[in-house]
């Protein structure tokens, strides 16, 4: 597969996506420690929330391994279920947001794909938020990595269960290790690329 530089690829920011209550002595802590390490290495720059959890995780694999990574946060005054900022996530930059829907938005917005890892109703809300989008801007898009091999009796649920378009089974990807996910990177770089080199002049790139 022919590489293409960093600074010429359409997916240059991750947005690492996860359950904030994993454990650094959890297997899923050290998948995604694994994973922010591996996507640093390819050059891509990591963001999460800056919260604990797979967050803190895909920053310390990416801080071990020389990237940056941005975190994109929110000060609950009056959430007592969100776990807001993780001050042991070593983030490199901070955007502050005004509460959790901007937060999510945000987050949505400052990557070029998304990888998503085991989690909970916050997880699911911003997977539900990310493939929509998907779907909605097939074509110039933001992708969908989806971690562990559980995602696919949950895909095919969906496909079984819901009304669902043939596209949205073609905006994501599951895999199961380190080196999967940059592989996927790789072939959703080519794909969008083969697409905005298909697109009209005219289309709007990929906005919330």
């Amino acid at each position: 597969m022919a590489k293409i530089k960093i600074a010429e690829k359409i997916i240059r920011t991750v947005v690492c996506l996860g359950y904030a209550d994993a454990k650094p002595d959890e297997e899923l802590y050290h998948q995604a420690f694994a994973v922010g390490k591996a996507l640093a290495t390819a050059g891509y720059m990591v963001a999460n929330g800056g919260g604990p959890g797979v967050m803190r995780a895909t920053t310390e694999g990416a801080k071990e391994a020389g990237g940056r990574v941005v975190g994109v946060t929110f000060y609950p005054k009056d959430v007592e279920n969100f776990e807001g900022r993780d001050e042991h996530n070593p983030i490199d930059e901070e955007i502050k947001t005004k509460n959790y829907l901007e937060r999510t938005l945000k987050l949505l917005d400052v990557g070029q794909a998304y990888l998503i890892f085991k989690g909970g109703t916050g997880t699911i809300s911003e997977f539900g938020m990310a493939w929509g989008l998907a779907r909605l801007y097939f074509g110039h898009h933001k992708p969908l990595i989806l971690y562990g091999k559980f995602w696919e009796k949950i895909m095919a649920a969906f496909m079984s269960n819901m009304r669902m378009r043939p596209e949205e089974f073609q905006v994501y990807r599951v895999v199961d290790s380190p080196e999967e996910v940059i592989v996927s990177l790789e072939l959703f770089e080519l794909m969008l690329r083969h697409e905005k080199h298909k697109s009209s002049p005219a289309e709007k790139p990929f906005e919330i």
